[in-house]
């Protein structure tokens, strides 16, 4: 007779199959964590920072902004443009020394692709220094690039504040674009011009940020306005407009959070903030502006695009240009998105914020009369 097969399980069995489950979930965890923490890297990095980092940063700012308080526009373009310069520079020279072939022709092409000229921009000017090549001399070639260059741009549009009470401006981008900074500097710029500030922490959503702004408003003599963190920003910026009223405040510099483009549910919510905006103050924003960091380049476009489909973009501040060769981003951002480059960024320093000056910006890639 066969005997019937116990009905119990072995005790050793059971075990190693509790064990061997439990490492599979430890493992699955892991792999979570680790997907949300790669997510985006520079918000992981700002949320890390103290309040202590943040007044160390900004103590650190202030001190390289005394030391060029009085550094012309003129220097702060090519101190900024450095990189850009150097880059093209080299290719370029090039032709204005020693003339045109195919092979410098091929370099050239390369550097200002580099520099994130653009693909279309960078093909017409190579095809032009192709067919002028052979007729004009090493200075003459100088000219006709930085003339064809400058008719890339329209005429400067810089930052104007109107007689509104409040100016409002909102400003928009992605974590790591340097937007809480580009706020900062722009308050004391603005208060150093006489007028009063108040910034609005509508960026809720990222932990550290309501601080890092707090620092930023005490450092330069703004008001400010917060709520607690994870808060309704629209709520936020809702109590700042009618903060800013009641005091007669000049401009009121509305923070937002730091949202990817793709994120279709905070773009939601950065709708919504423009529509309580217009319902407080019926033409306000008076200005929208999309700070996008000039060291990723192209990608800044795509970024933009994005931002369009939700916000009223009335300008570019272009960020950290004195940490890249990527220059040409600001003749890539008006050919394919049409809107002014109004703010750049050249330095670390509190007065290293611009106003965008397309004739400085030439200047400062390709200087006049330069070996």
């Amino acid at each position: 007779m066969v005997e019937n097969m116990p009905k119990t399980i072995d005790p050793n069995i059971l075990m190693a199959g509790t064990v061997g489950a439990v490492v599979v979930f430890a493992i699955i965890i892991f792999i979570l964590i680790y997907s949300l923490s790669k997510k985006n890297p520079t918000s992981e990095l700002e949320d890390s920072k103290t309040t202590e980092d943040i007044e160390s940063d900004l103590q650190v700012s202030l001190e390289k902004g005394k030391s060029k308080a009085h550094s012309g526009d003129r220097d702060s373009f090519l101190g900024g443009l450095s990189k850009s310069r150097g880059l093209l520079g080299r290719s370029f020279e090039k032709i204005f020394g020693s003339g045109i072939d195919e092979a410098v022709l091929e370099e050239v092409e390369e550097a200002l692709l580099t520099a994130d000229v653009g693909v279309q921009t960078s093909l017409s000017l190579v095809e032009m220094l192709r067919e002028q090549g052979t007729k004009k001399s090493g200075p003459e070639l100088r000219e006709i690039l930085r003339k064809e260059l400058r008719s890339l741009l329209d005429e400067d549009q810089p930052l104007e504040i109107t007689d509104n009470q409040p100016h409002v401006i909102v400003l928009i981008g992605v974590n790591g674009s340097g937007k809480t900074t580009t706020i900062g500097k722009l308050a004391h710029r603005l208060i150093q011009e006489g007028k009063t500030v108040m910034m609005a922490a509508g960026d809720t959503f990222r932990a550290g940020a309501i601080d890092q702004l707090r620092v930023w408003a005490e450092r330069t003599g703004a008001e400010f306005i917060s709520s607690a963190p994870g808060a309704d920003p629209a709520s936020v910026i809702y109590n700042a407009l009618e903060a800013a009223k009641s005091k007669n405040i000049d401009v009121l510099l509305c923070d937002t959070a730091g949202r990817l483009q793709a994120q279709q549910a905070l773009m939601e919510e950065l709708g919504k903030v423009m529509r309580v905006i217009k319902k407080v103050i019926p033409d306000a924003p008076h200005e929208t502006l999309l700070v996008l960091d000039a060291t990723i380049g192209q990608n800044a476009l795509s970024q933009a695009k994005g931002f369009m489909k939700v916000a009223p973009i009335s300008g570019i501040a272009l960020t950290k240009l004195d940490g890249t060769a990527k220059g040409g981003i600001v003749l890539a951002v008006k050919k394919e998105l049409g809107i002014p480059v109004k703010l750049v960024g050249l330095g670390e320093g509190l007065d290293d914020l611009r106003d965008f000056q397309a004739d400085l910006f030439i200047e400062a890639l390709f200087p006049e009369g330069e070996e």
